[in-house]
């Protein structure tokens, strides 16, 4: 599946989670696909962006996952990486301001522990995303700066010495 549809369903589940360990498996099931997108950026994505997406696909330790596993495992592609850096970033930080919520309204100490190791490595995951999105502008409005290839009639470095 494509990594813009699937974040789409986890901002769905997050919307729906019912009860404050559902918000922090949504959290876990973001933090997953955070990595799967970071493994596949790091191996088919844009070379300046192979580094940082590595360190995305090591973040975070999550819990054992039940039989039906992480949605993440159900990426396929990322056709866009802006666009799904972006969508994973808005994702990021429903999460964090939820897990939030969550760590301020709970007198178990155990949840509470659970939300903060949670929000750490989903802030850590945002960073990344941050950076590499940034990477993307930068590479972006360097292509948009070029002058154009007289001799091909398109921006690129001109014919090299003859």
């Amino acid at each position: 599946m494509e990594a813009e549809r699937l974040i789409a369903a986890g901002r769905h589940a997050l919307a729906g989670s019912g009860t404050a360990q559902d918000i922090v498996a949504e959290a876990w099931q973001a933090q997953a696909l955070a990595q799967a997108i970071g493994s596949h950026l790091a191996l088919c994505g844009p070379m300046e962006l192979r580094g940082e997406a590595r360190g995305l696909s090591e973040i975070g330790e999550y819990p054992a996952w039940g039989a039906g596993g992480p949605r993440a495992a159900q990426l396929t592609e990322v056709g866009d990486p802006v666009a799904a850096l972006t969508a994973l970033g808005a994702l990021l930080g429903e999460v964090g301001i939820a897990l939030v919520g969550v760590a301020c309204a709970t007198d178990e100490e155990g949840l509470y522990w659970q939300c903060i190791e949670a929000i750490d490595a989903v802030d850590e995951s945002n960073d990344r995303v941050g950076g590499m999105l940034r990477r993307l502008a930068v590479r972006d409005d360097r292509e948009r700066a070029r002058p154009p290839d007289p001799t091909r009639g398109r921006a690129g470095p001109g014919p090299g010495p003859v």
